[in-house]
């Protein structure tokens, strides 16, 4: 066999391989790896690269390598599960780089990172002011997180004790200009629902990049074709807004009318229809 003929064959076989092995080593970002992970990962690379190109001769030898590495990689994952103090030991603890407002410069010294490697983690999480800052704390895997002091917190639905609905994620239903069937059966609808609304805006599906469908059925487009300005759905809106002129119109004929008997009936639609107003309104008004 030609020398090239078996480095191909060594180079798809320990691909293969190595793609099995490190599969059920489990499921990790490069972000979130933590030293260890990091340097067992670069072992069994490494020797499937040495084995492929037959640095080392014989690949069997190379694959009872890796998988030792990987043995053991995953069996220490599995005692760590157990074992606190192992897996503190193996993957490290979490460091408080930021307590009560004020910066541990001492914590900085002994992870060796800078006060301008601070302020750019915590740039990178929307903090650009320290005194905005809390507590931040560094994970095993280096990453910053951090809270925000109470005054500082961005107003929530949760802090002024609204209601809001739960959101459905979207559905693509249109991309590259082809219709997706799939998603259209998924959200219950069908490609003559979906034309009636192209329809009524005047666009081709072929002028159609990317078409989604929000949970309350609103279409979304983005055309090829930028110089067209697309109106954003205002479906429930409308809904809303025609709800609201309904109960104000019967206030109004409440208010107007002088048999008592229609007063009673028209006043307590109007409540009625008030009432539901304010259950529906996180729903339609988000």
């Amino acid at each position: 066999m030609e020398e090239w003929i078996e480095i191909v064959l060594r180079s798809v076989g320990l691909f293969l391989f190595t793609f099995v092995l490190i599969r059920l080593m489990g499921k990790r970002q490069i972000v979130r790896m933590t030293p260890f992970h990091f340097i067992g990962y670069g072992v069994i690379m490494i020797v499937a690269a040495l084995a492929s190109t037959k640095v080392i001769p014989n690949i069997v030898m190379g694959i009872v390598a890796m998988i030792i590495w990987g043995g053991l990689i995953i069996a220490i994952e599995y005692v760590s599960l157990k074992s606190k103090s192992l897996h503190h030991w193996v993957y490290g603890k979490e460091t408080v780089l930021i307590k009560n407002g004020k910066i541990m410069e001492e914590n900085l010294k002994q992870l060796r990172v800078t006060g301008e490697e601070l302020l750019s983690s915590l740039r990178s999480k929307d903090a650009f002011n320290v005194a905005d800052v809390e507590f931040a704390v560094m994970e095993s895997s280096g990453e910053v997180n951090m809270i925000l002091k109470s005054d500082k917190v961005p107003i929530t639905p949760f802090h002024l004790e609204q209601q809001v609905a739960p959101q459905k994620p979207p559905q693509t239903v249109i991309l590259d200009g082809n219709i997706l069937d799939e998603p259209l059966s998924n959200l219950g609808l069908n490609r003559g629902w979906l034309m009636e609304q192209l329809e009524k805006d005047g666009i081709s599906v072929d002028n159609i990049f990317v078409g989604q469908v929000n949970g309350s059925g609103e279409l979304y487009m983005d055309l090829f074709d930028d110089s067209i300005q697309m109106k954003p759905p205002q479906v429930k809106q409308m809904l809303y807004a025609g709800l609201e002129k309904s109960q104000a119109d019967l206030s109004k004929f409440s208010l107007d009318t002088k048999e008592e008997e229609a007063k009673r009936v028209y006043q307590k639609n109007a409540t009625d229809l008030e009432e539901m107003m304010k259950k529906i309104r996180p729903y339609l008004l988000r």
